[in-house]
């Protein structure tokens, strides 16, 4: 029976953590680098989030007035 000593070749000095080493390199690499946002990116971004929360309000209290509505109807019918 042969001794498995995870040796690749014949010098026997296996790293373990190479291929792991080897794959975050090439992700690293691989990255774009990251840019911080510029002041009008950033203020840009914010009036988006505040238009689509606007929205959500609008939305909600539509549906609540429907609903209001529709209570109103089925009560005074």
């Amino acid at each position: 029976m042969a001794a498995n000593h995870n040796s690749q070749g014949p010098e026997g000095n296996y790293d373990p953590a190479g291929s792991t080493q080897m794959f975050r390199a090439f992700v690293e690499e691989a990255a774009p680098a990251r840019q911080t946002p510029t002041r009008r990116q950033r203020r840009e971004e914010e009036q988006q989030a505040a238009g689509s929360k606007k929205g959500a309000w609008l939305g909600l209290a539509v549906a609540l007035a429907l609903v209001i509505g529709a209570a109103a109807w089925v009560v005074l019918h």
